[in-house]
This record gives C-alpha cells, sequence and structure tokens, in this order.
C-alpha cells in the first residue's frame, strides 16, 4: 500500500545514499580509506536518525467500504526508548568487540557480522510477514474476524527473497566463522551427491517463492526459510580453507542483497540504496577474486568449488625432504648484501602481529640501500585486504605495496625473497600438480629468487588448504624456523 512521502525524508535518505558511494570509494584504496569510513558513519548516522523519525507508520489511501480502524488497530508501534535502548546495546557490543578483537581474528569477524546481516533479514520478513499491515504491504481486504487476509503479491516476492537470501547468508556465513575460527577443518566436507542435492534445494526454493505469490500459507514461507537455512550449510561445508577469502566477498554481496529486498518490504530506501551497494561491490570483488585464482565465477555462487574427491586436503601427506636451516644472522647477512628485497607476508604474520617489527626491519635495510618491495597476495590471510590492513596499520608506505600482477615478473631477478607465514599463496603446486587443491590459483613465483629465507614455526605444519610446499626443500631457500616476530626482531638486532 504507497506511503506519503515526505520530501525531506526523501532527502535525507539520497543524502545517506551519497556518502555510502563516497565511503566504498574511499574503501578502495588504502590512503582515503579513513575517508571512507567516515563517511560510511556519516551516511547510517543520517539513515538511522531519519528512520528514527519517521518510525511511525502511516496509511494515507482510503478505500471507500473498508474499515481501517481495524487496519490501523494492528499496527505495533515500538516506543522510541525501546529503539534508542536496543541501539545502545547493540552499539556497546559492537564498540567492545571492535576494540578487543586481534586482527588475526578479522576474518572470523566479519563471517560473524555477516551472518547477523542475514539472521536480520529473515526476522524482518518474518515480521513483516505476521503483522504486514504494520509494514504497510496488506491488501485491504479482511477476514470476518477482521484480520488481514492476503499480503501484496509483489511484497510477498520481495519477502520470499529477502528471507532465502537471509537464511543462505546466515547459514553459510555461520560455517566459514567455524571454519576460520579453527572449529571446523579447513578440508572440503564432500557430501555424496552434494551437487544434485543443492540444486534440487535451490530449486525448490525458487519454485516455492513463486507459489508464494498465490498462496500465502504459512506452510510456504517457513519452508523457504528452512530449505534456506539448509542450503546455506550445503552450499560453504564443500569448499576448502584456500578458496575461504572468496567464500567470505561472496557472503558479503549476498547480505547486500538480503539487505536491498528487505528495504522494498519496509519502503525503505536507505535500506535499498545499501544493499545494492554492498551486493554490488562484494559480487565485483568476488569476481575480481576468482579471476585472480582461477576460479569460476558460477562455481562460487553454486559451492563446491575447488574441492574433487581425490585432491590434496589436510589428509595431504608430508614429504620427509632434506631441507637447509638458517639462522637470524644468516637473514640479515644476506639481505644487508643485496640490491632488492621483496618480502612476502602471509597468515603466520598476522598471527604473530609481527607488521611493525617488519617494517622496521625494512627500514634498516632501506637505511643500508636495499631496495625493499611488499608483494600482496589477492587472498593472502583469510579475507580480501587482510594483508593491506596490516601494513597499514604499521605505516608501511603504500607505494611499497605492490599486487600479484605488478610483482610476480620481479622475482627472477630479485637477490632475496623475504616469506614470512605465507604457504598457499607461494605454493608452486598450484602450477604444476593437478590433484592439488589449489591447482589453477596463480602465486607468488618467490622460488625464482636467488635465495628464498621462509619464516614458519616449524616444519610439521601445512598451510590452510593442507597442503606441504615445495619450496621448504628446494636448494636457494633457507628456513627460518621460529615464532614469526620473534625471528624478524632478531633479524633487526643483527642489522644493528
Amino acid at each position: 500500500m504507497p506511503h506519503a512521502v515526505n520530501p525531506w525524508v526523501a532527502f535525507a535518505y539520497l543524502v545517506a545514499g551519497v556518502c555510502f558511494i563516497l565511503a566504498l570509494r574511499g574503501l578502495s584504496s588504502p590512503t582515503t580509506s579513513q575517508r571512507g569510513n567516515r563517511f560510511g558513519m556519516i551516511g547510517m548516522g543520517i539513515a538511522v536518525l531519519t528512520t528514527l523519525v519517521t518510525h511511525v507508520p502511516t496509511i494515507t489511501v482510503l478505500v471507500e467500504g473498508y474499515d481501517y480502524a481495524a487496519l490501523l488497530s494492528a499496527i505495533d508501534t515500538v516506543a522510541v526508548f525501546e529503539i534508542v535502548a536496543a541501539i545502545a546495546i547493540g552499539a556497546a557490543i559492537g564498540l567492545t568487540t571492535a576494540r578487543r578483537i586481534a586482527m588475526t581474528a578479522m576474518p572470523q569477524l566479519v563471517a560473524a557480522f555477516h551472518s547477523l546481516v542475514g539472521l536480520a533479514a529473515v526476522l524482518v520478513a518474518a515480521a513483516a510477514y505476521l503483522n504486514p499491515v504494520a509494514f504497510g504491504i496488506a491488501l485491504p481486504v479482511l477476514t470476518p474476524d477482521g484480520a488481514v487476509a492476503l499480503i501484496n503479491p509483489v511484497s510477498r516476492i520481495e519477502m520470499g527473497l529477502g528471507v532465502a537470501i537471509g537464511a543462505i547468508t546466515f547459514s553459510g556465513s555461520v560455517i566459514a566463522f567455524l571454519k576460520l575460527n579453527g572449529n571446523m577443518g579447513g578440508a572440503p566436507i564432500l557430501l555424496p551427491a552434494r551437487h544434485v542435492i543443492n540444486l534440487g534445494v535451490l530449486a525448490a526454493i525458487v519454485v516455492l517463492v513463486a507459489y508464494f505469490t498465490l498462496d500465502q500459507s504459512p506452510w510456504v514461507f517457513w519452508t523457504i526459510t528452512a530449505l534456506s537455512f539448509a542450503i546455506g550449510f550445503l552450499l560453504i561445508v564443500p569448499i576448502g580453507g584456500a578458496d575461504m577469502p572468496v567464500v567470505v566477498s561472496m557472503l558479503n554481496s549476498y547480505s547486500g542483497w538480503a539487505a536491498a529486498a528487505m528495504g522494498f518490504t519496509l519502503h525503505n530506501s536507505a535500506m535499498i540504496i545499501t544493499g545494492a551497494l554492498v551486493g554490488s561491490s562484494g559480487a565485483i570483488l568476488s569476481y575480481i577474486m576468482c579471476r585472480a585464482m582461477n576460479r569460476s565465477f558460477v562455481s562460487v555462487i553454486a559451492g563446491g568449488f575447488g574441492a574433487e574427491a581425490g585432491g590434496g586436503g589436510a589428509s595431504a601427506a608430508k614429504t620427509d625432504r632434506p631441507w637447509k636451516r638458517g639462522s637470524a644472522e644468516d637473514a640479515a647477512f644476506l639481505m644487508s648484501q643485496a640490491e632488492q628485497v621483496i618480502i612476502v607476508p602471509g597468515y603466520g604474520m598476522a598471527v604473530a602481529q609481527a607488521q611493525h617489527v617488519l617494517r622496521e626491519m625494512a627500514d634498516k635495510l632501506k637505511a643500508e640501500g636495499v631496495r625493499v618491495k611488499y608483494a600482496i597476495h589477492p587472498v593472502a590471510g583469510r579475507m580480501p585486504g587482510h594483508m593491506n590492513v596490516l601494513l597499514a596499520e604499521a605505516n608501511v608506505p603504500y607505494d611499497e605495496v605492490f599486487e600479484l600482477e605488478d610483482i610476480n615478473s620481479e622475482f627472477a631477478q630479485t637477490d632475496v625473497a623475504f616469506v614470512i607465514g605465507a604457504n598457499d599463496v607461494t605454493n608452486p603446486a598450484a602450477k604444476t600438480d593437478k590433484t592439488s587443491p589449489i591447482y589453477g590459483m596463480p602465486v607468488l613465483d618467490v622460488e625464482k629468487a636467488k635465495t628464498v629465507l621462509f619464516v614458519k614455526r616449524s616444519m610439521g605444519g601445512v598451510g590452510y588448504a593442507g597442503v606441504d610446499n615445495d619450496v621448504f626443500y628446494r636448494d636457494n631457500t633457507m628456513m627460518l624456523l621460529a615464532d614469526a616476530k620473534k625471528m624478524v626482531e632478531e633479524i633487526v638486532k643483527a642489522l644493528d
């Protein structure tokens, strides 16, 4: 049912939308990321305040012959105090979490936030289904007992899509969180006939959403919800740890589309704009990452990509081969004599929180005339941009940080490749071993450097994809076995 739109409300939402666009623009570069965050906060503040001011729904279209007093009596308005209290509680939880969370746990935090967005979409859809008058989506048809009989068919489509995408986002993000947090193994969980099951469940959801426009019976709505929760689980469990950064990006896109669908149900243009921006930007980022990993974008959406029976996985046996061990003094000498050193950070650096001392090491090398660069793989760490954020936190100059395609050709002319906690993204098996779960993923060609210094806790561990790295055993590789931060601190002392 249409609502009268206050022009000032529309203008406020427009300003909020512009702020969100500027936020995304700012977040596209480390140099402008802080400004982008500020624009995002301003836009969200405007949107929330505008929604609070106009939170009481009004029905302005009267149809002759219907008792709108009965309709209006069904509207349950929430007191502003309760809304503000809920916002305050959520803000306190968010602020506490943001202050306490370690950078190493940021991927898990992002996955958890995605799950909350998905759950919120499901709850809003359920509330709109149970009380459509309060959301202004009811047709002016009453049953003898005065209850609303019909929901606008267009709103049913929006509601069905919103609850489906939201439920998929929630359950999929929960599985992603458990995998990233170590509660579930990083190896793919391959269910029998999973592709047939997934296609069948997805087809059933599409059919039920279409049928929901004809029949708004409770069993239809709740079946859509249950199947969507199930398919979110089924889509994510077959995906291995090496592909998890793309999963996080794709779930981000799903959460945006769920919010946009609910924006239509709520007649809230700010939610539509925000959801569309998040959904489209997440999809674009996922597409870029899929290209960087040589993965199929369609396979990401379908789930289970990069997970085939017989692949390496976490059970891949580590070969017993000779390797060379070095010390901090060896590493300091080799790097101080080099013309160029390329540093390759990975999740091990994040775990050890070694980014600050790593920058200190680079500064000392530059003081001795060594050219230092940083090579960032698109999926280094466990979420998009993980390494970039850590290096920016340590005030590493942006002009020293290069993406894979911009620096990969330089390894062959580089004296030392200093790999600190990066395993899968430097593994040559991605280029040679068709049975490997990371086969086809572009990797950094560190093995082409004259010398490879590989910082790793021990030879017993493997990367998140669960496969051993042939670089460890090459003649030009020296293994530096220790905690990443401790090893770099010792190198800094040796440089002094």
